[in-house]
Parts: structure tokens; C-alpha cells; sequence
């Protein structure tokens, strides 16, 4: 079947980043894939929410560090609709160790992490890109972290899988053009439930409450507004490949880092 609209597929969207960019792009009228790893009821929550904006929408469970699971994900949405236009590359994991001790990371923590954020990316571009080609103007961004440019956030290991998915970045910029543009958001802190799963509500809002303070904006950024800069990148911004953009409220101007 081939669809009138068009058609992302958001990986890690059954909450924060990617559920607010697989809903911003629904209201755009673009058909959505919804893709999640253990978050079902958050990816079901997603596509209610999309439908309701006259999309259709289709819900796949696939781990991205497994390129079978990948192929398959986008051999699904093209069997439904027939075309793929926009891919956002969202999965992604951490191991909360602090920047202190080196002891509390192990190889397998450093393994995990760059399978999904980095091997994962890699993983679903390769399955898109043919299909991203097909009309000339496919659009791929990479969801990654202002952790990549400051070396500092959950863990070392988490910041190094970042810092290598920025490189990757230019490279398919490079590789995949003039057909597809490759793009990366780096979000500083952003209120998402992300944080709370890994440090707790107490100290979520404390952090929250000391980034407002320190940065410029005085601000911290949320879900959508990290998700319109993502839209923005795939449907606009058609002369932008390569780049790695912060959206962190000005956190690089000054010496705070969480």
C-alpha cells in the first residue's frame, strides 16, 4: 500500500523525547511507526495519542542493537505504507554511576551502551537508508546528548557512546547525501522521566531546580520543545546535514554541569 502522507518511524517512543516527536509529527499529518524495547503500554499510550490527529500509526517491539530486529521494524512500516521519508534514531540507555569513582562502570556497562546509542543508530539507518533515498529528500536525526560535548552526566560511558554517535553523524552526513540529510540534537538537562528513573524524585527536582538557576534561560528544556527542533531538522532545515545542535538552555556558556 502506498500512503499520501508521509511517514516517520521514531525509535524509543513509548515516553519522553520520542513519544512528544512521534505526536508533534502526527499533528503534522505524518503517518507514524512506534517503536519500543519494554515500554509497551507507553508505546500504545503513543499511538492513542497520534491517532487522534487522523494519522495512522504502527506500534513494533524491536531492540535496535539487533540489525534483524531493525530490518524487520522497517520491513514492517514499509509493508504498510509503502514508503519511509523521515527516521529519528531515539533508543537509548544509561548506567547512572556518577563521574567520581571508575570502579562502579564495568566493560559490560561500556558494551550495553554503545550497542544501543551508537550500534543501534547505525542499525536503522543501514535498514532506512534505500527506502529514505527513494524520493530524494529523506531526513535521518540522531538523538543524542549535550553529555557528548562536556564529557560530564550519568556516567563516562554513557557521554563516550554520544561523543562516538556525533562522529557517526558526519559520516553518514557524508555517506548518505544528497538524498538524505543526517542531523544530531544534543539536549542538555531535559524534565523527562529519564532522570527520575535514574537518580530519584528527590533529587530529579533538585537538579531541575539548580539548572534554572545556573543557566541563561533559566529554563529547563522539556520533551517537545527538544521534539520541534528534531521536527524542525526533518521537515525543514533542507540545506543542514552534519551538524550536532545543543538545545540546552545555554549550559555551554557557563561552568555548571549536572
Amino acid at each position: 500500500m502506498q500512503s499520501n502522507n508521509k511517514v516517520a518511524l521514531v525509535t524509543g517512543s513509548g515516553s519522553g523525547i520520542g513519544a512528544a516527536t512521534a505526536i508533534l509529527l502526527a499533528q503534522k499529518g505524518i503517518n507514524v511507526g512506534i517503536n519500543y524495547s519494554n515500554n509497551e503500554s507507553g508505546a500504545t499510550s503513543t499511538a492513542t495519542i497520534c491517532e487522534s490527529n487522523n494519522v495512522e500509526t504502527l506500534v513494533v517491539q524491536a531492540d535496535v542493537s539487533n540489525q534483524t530486529a531493525c530490518d524487520s521494524m522497517v520491513e514492517q512500516i514499509i509493508d504498510k505504507w509503502g514508503r519511509l521519508d523521515y527516521l529519528v534514531n531515539n533508543a537509548g540507555i544509561s548506567v547512572f554511576s556518577g563521574g567520581t569513582d571508575l570502579d562502579t562502570l564495568t566493560d559490560e556497562d561500556f558494551l550495553n551502551l554503545y550497542r544501543v546509542n551508537l550500534i543501534g543508530s547505525f542499525h536503522m539507518a543501514k535498514a532506512a537508508r534505500l527506502y529514505l533515498k527513494s524520493d530524494g529528500h529523506g531526513a535521518i536525526v540522531n538523538v543524542s546528548s549535550i553529555s557528548s560535548v562536556t564529557g560530564s552526566g550519568s556516567s563516562i560511558a554513557y557521554a563516550a557512546s554520544k561523543g562516538a554517535l556525533n562522529t557517526m553523524t558526519k559520516s553518514l552526513a557524508r555517506m548518505l547525501a544528497p538524498e538524505i540529510r543526517v542531523n544530531a540534537v544534543l539536549p542538555g538537562v531535559a524534565d523527562t522521566s529519564w532522570w527520575t528513573k535514574g537518580i530519584g524524585e528527590n533529587n530529579h527536582q533538585n537538579l531541575m531546580d539548580a539548572f534554572k538557576q545556573k543557566v541563561p534561560l533559566q529554563e529547563v528544556c522539556s520533551a517537545e520543545s527538544v521534539a520541534e527542533t528534531i521536527v524542525w531538522l526533518l521537515e525543514g532545515a533542507k540545506h543542514i546535514t552534519g551538524e550536532t545542535l545543543l538545545i540546552d538552555s545555554g549550559t555551554h556558556l557557563i561552568t555548571f554541569q549536572p
